[in-house]
């Protein structure tokens, strides 16, 4: 069997942290999976694993700082940068997202990084803590859009006590990962459609109805199908989250703006994935001024139905594939189920949500419903989660597809 990762030369950046032991079992993965690897440790990885480790492992020359004399004679971390066809940094600390967000180049992996025209991927490995900070979550947004691969973190229990995301991802998952990464693009000459996020309706000019979606679900997996070589739109409610790499956006706020995007992205679509949260009702009428309070009395709106955008995309002719989701607080199957049926929907998505689950929280869990049955997806990162979803999208589209027009 050809080996999936045959002849590629992946130079192996190593960071300072408890994770980097994990770093060695990497290097003899890699190897096994045919790759041709070459190890870059910064100086404080040095202190968790000894550089004769990797050197043993790889059959290479480790090399760990700029001022190599003999090395940089030859002009060392030029060559190493052309030499390169991947660049995977494991496990990657906050320091170093830092450096690469922002350009740094004062030791030899931020170098080779800056110099080299290989794809650049990083596997994150920190506490739970420095992991939510909002710097750090700035600097990968910044690396995204850059078309960085990230590659986790997992969720667990981490050296320090704390239990939490922020775990490097296992050797055998890191593998798979670029394996997916490099591979044929599932979704390769498709066009998908994408919507996340909240709707807002206003009630005047100060006040509004929405809800609590926070769009990091439906965001993953634009980033997701992106990844997979689809031509990605992303019809986006009122949301503060960077754009993923190569997807085409557009921003919308009340539900009947999102369902005149959505129907006008569709109407030459391969696959349309309905994450947005739509707000079923809005204001029969709008204040044009801020309602006052009238004595001790309350307030009765009105409230009109908002169209239905999944069950609309859904009755085209022709259509893309549907995939609907449902969030639900209790019976989540059940309902869900219900749903892809009165919908006429091709695979449908159901969680839990309530109190740290599904909306604003960083990881959650899947059902998948079809109408040939059922699988559960188990709790993950959103953006893990959504790179498995979309997987299982493209599979149902093909089998689809090959089938034709039912």
């Amino acid at each position: 069997m050809h080996p999936p990762l045959a002849s590629l030369r992946v130079l192996l950046g190593v960071s300072g942290g408890i994770a980097a032991y994990k770093a060695a079992d990497l290097v003899r993965r890699l190897a096994d999976a045919g790759a041709e690897v070459r190890v870059v440790m910064t100086e404080s990885a040095a202190r968790f694993v000894t550089p004769l480790t990797f050197q043993a492992l790889s059959g290479n020359p480790v090399r760990t700082g700029l001022w190599d004399d003999a090395a940089e004679a030859a002009m060392g971390h030029i060559e190493l940068a052309r030499w390169a066809q991947q660049i995977l940094i494991a496990p990657a600390s906050a320091d170093v997202l830092a450096r690469l967000a922002h350009g740094f180049a004062n030791d030899l992996l931020s170098t080779v990084c800056l110099a080299s025209a290989a794809p650049l991927a990083v596997a994150p490995a920190m506490n739970q803590q420095m992991w939510a900070h909002p710097a750090v979550q700035a600097n990968l947004g910044l690396l995204r859009q850059r078309g960085v691969a990230i590659f986790g973190p997992a969720a667990g229990s981490q050296a320090c006590g704390d239990i939490g995301i922020g775990r490097l991802l296992e050797p055998t998952d890191l593998v798979s990962e670029l394996v997916a990464l490099r591979g044929p693009r599932l979704l390769a000459g498709t066009h998908v459609v994408v919507s996340a996020g909240p709707t807002y309706e206003d009630i005047d000019p100060v006040r509004f109805l929405g809800n609590r979606s926070s769009g990091r679900m439906g965001f993953a997996v634009a980033e997701a199908a992106a990844e997979q070589g689809a031509e990605v739109t992303l019809v986006a409610g009122p949301v503060h989250l960077p754009t993923p790499s190569r997807v085409t956006r557009v921003d919308v706020r009340s539900a009947r703006e999102m369902h005149q995007a959505v129907i006008a992205a569709t109407a030459n679509s391969d696959i349309y994935v309905a994450a947005a949260a739509v707000g079923d009702f809005r204001p029969s009428e709008v204040s044009a001024h801020k309602i006052k309070k009238s004595g001790d009395g309350g307030l009765v709106l009105s409230l009109a139905q908002n169209p239905d955008i999944l069950a609309e995309v859904a009755r085209a002719t022709p259509r893309p594939f549907v995939v609907g989701f449902a969030a639900e607080t209790e019976n989540v199957e059940n309902y869900a189920r219900a749903k892809l049926e009165r919908k006429k929907l091709d695979l449908i998505a159901a969680n839990r949500v309530g109190a740290g689950e599904g909306f604003e929280v960083d990881d959650n869990s899947l059902t998948l419903i079809d109408a040939h049955g059922s699988e559960h997806l188990p709790c993950a990162p959103k953006r893990e989660l959504a790179r498995a979803l979309v997987r299982r999208i493209a599979e149902r589209f093909h089998a689809a597809r090959a089938k034709g027009p039912t």
